[in-house]
């Protein structure tokens, strides 16, 4: 097991933000997947990073990127040009 369970972890950064896709493994060996987004915002002059997670576990993976694969797809029929 990795540093606080992770076992692998990748990122991706664009202009306004950050998306980290981080694979880990919980004390009772579940393997799961952690997206987290992490945005920049400014607050009475100091930076401050808002951080949103989502978890999906292993055994519903399938089932996630099934369907997250259905809204990728309305987006790319139904994009405006």
């Amino acid at each position: 097991m990795g540093i606080r369970g992770e076992v692998f972890s990748t990122k991706l950064q664009t202009k306004e933000r950050t998306y980290f896709f981080n694979v880990k493994e919980n004390v009772y060996g579940d393997t799961f997947l952690n997206i987290v987004e992490s945005k920049g915002s400014e607050d009475g002059g100091t930076e401050k990073f808002i951080r949103q997670s989502i978890l999906i576990y292993q055994e519903d993976l399938a089932e996630f990127v099934r369907e997250f694969q259905k809204s990728l797809d309305f987006i790319k029929l139904n994009q405006k040009r």
